[in-house]
């Protein structure tokens, strides 16, 4: 096994501040390191999206959308899997994210494990 010493980091971006802590000791929980943004534009400015291996993004949020950050992201060739949350998502939306290279969709609220699960497939990937 080559161990290259890259932590699998993940970002989380939401601009709902209970939510971010909520979710960053959900992965700090089972061991997976974890960051977090208000705001994808904070994200973009952090100059870290080149290290993260997995994003968890919300879909609405003030400025730009998570669906922005994303096409934003793919532009950039940067090619980071996201999973999306959000508690304003339709299928349209959701069809959207998942053609332009999301790894999920969730609907909040969602199961902490099915969101654990996916970050872990992620991060193999």
């Amino acid at each position: 096994m080559g161990s290259q010493g890259k932590t699998k980091l993940v970002a989380i971006v939401d601009d709902d501040n209970s939510m971010r802590c909520a979710l960053q000791g959900l992965l700090e929980s089972v061991e997976l390191p974890a960051q977090s943004f208000a705001s994808a534009e904070e994200f973009l400015k952090s100059g870290q999206h080149h290290q993260i291996a997995c994003l968890i993004a919300d879909i609405r949020m003030p400025g730009m959308s998570g669906l922005e950050l994303q096409a934003k992201l793919n532009n950039e060739r940067c090619r980071i899997p996201i999973i999306f949350i959000t508690a304003h998502g339709d299928e349209k939306m959701r069809m959207q994210a998942l053609r332009a290279g999301a790894v999920e969709f969730l609907a909040k609220p969602f199961d902490d494990e099915v969101l654990l699960e996916r970050v872990r497939v992620a991060l193999e990937n």
